[in-house]
């Protein structure tokens, strides 16, 4: 078996080879390998004894199942009416700018992956988001900067 073959079955093992435990297993994958590759959803799919489909249908309707290659910091700007009502165009343009990405992009040294997602629960702070586990709320310009700036440092 392979690392990733070894990935899901140990994921099967631990959370059920049923179809309620879908979710938790396509979560585990992208914990740990970063997204879901057409390999690894063929494999979940083999293991669990589930169509394709099904498998590919899930992975791709949540909006953080990544199932291409990120960033190693995956910046999600939260796109909701309330969060564009307080400011969320000018954060994108702030993290466009700074890091010379669009939305759906990465940078070309594979270390920010920009990306807008629905409704992240922090609409009394808008606008808000998420850099991997961490949110940041009541953005402007300014912070962005401070807040992208201090994720470069990590990484000189």
């Amino acid at each position: 078996m392979n690392p990733v073959q070894d990935l899901i079955k140990s994921l099967a093992d631990k959370h059920g080879k049923n179809r309620e435990n879908l979710l938790p297993i396509l979560q585990g994958v992208v914990e740990q390998e970063k997204y879901l590759s057409e390999y690894s959803m063929i494999e979940i799919a083999r293991e669990l004894d589930l169509p394709a489909a099904e498998v590919f249908g899930t992975a791709t309707f949540y909006s953080f199942l990544e199932h291409k290659k990120m960033g190693k910091y995956i910046i999600r700007v939260c796109k909701t009416i309330t969060c564009s009502m307080k400011g969320k165009n000018q954060i994108l343009h702030a993290i466009e700018d700074m890091l010379k990405v669009s939305i759906g992009e990465t940078t070309p040294d594979g270390k920010f992956s920009l990306m807008q997602t629905n409704c992240l629960g922090w609409c009394h702070k808008a606008p808000a988001m998420l850099i991997n586990n961490d949110i940041y709320t009541e953005l402007t310009p300014e912070k962005v900067r401070e807040i992208l700036g201090e994720y470069m440092k990590r990484e000189s």
